[in-house]
């Protein structure tokens, strides 16, 4: 259940998949909920609520961040990333990989994987086993796909990795 918000509200601009999108809300919503029910874009997912699952990330400025835990008042004007952007045109490969490699099980904390290793590979085009267990860490998969997660961030990596 959501924590309740303030009513002051405030007219925020996003910038979101690579168009401008302008909200009213209180400007400590999180992210999360501005993103699944004022845009609904519902690929982004909750997890947790408190940004330690790491189902919800999205990019910001490049970086994985948890829109759970970040007010949407600390992204105005920020460039913001989420599932549906990342393969924009076509599936990015970090989502064939996770095809061809069978991730997904129950499949909820997918996305917010995706989107972490995506910034991963964005910086560091062919990670080693240990880069990608310290970048992936805190994300959590309660089926316990971790292997397969990481072949395919090698695969996505073989395969040009950020596109």
């Amino acid at each position: 259940m959501r924590a309740r918000l303030g009513t002051h509200m405030a007219d925020i601009s996003l910038h979101i998949n690579g168009s401008e999108k302008k909200v009213s809300v209180p400007p400590e919503t999180p992210l999360l909920w501005v993103l699944r029910d004022t845009l609904e874009l519902t690929g982004t997912k909750f997890g947790c609520g408190a940004g330690l699952c790491g189902a919800c990330a999205v990019h910001v400025e490049g970086s994985a961040v948890r829109s759970c835990s970040t007010p949407v008042s600390q992204v105005a004007g920020k460039s913001i990333t989420t599932i549906e952007g990342l393969g924009a045109n076509g599936l990015h490969v970090l989502q064939q990989a996770w095809i061809a490699e069978e991730v997904p099980q129950c499949g909820y904390c997918q996305t917010g994987q995706i989107m972490t290793a995506a910034a991963l590979l964005a910086k560091t085009p062919n990670p080693s086993d240990e880069q990608i267990t310290r970048a992936m860490r805190g994300n959590l998969c309660r089926c316990g796909t971790y292997e397969r997660i990481r072949k395919a961030i090698h695969r996505a990596a073989g395969a040009g990795g950020a596109r």
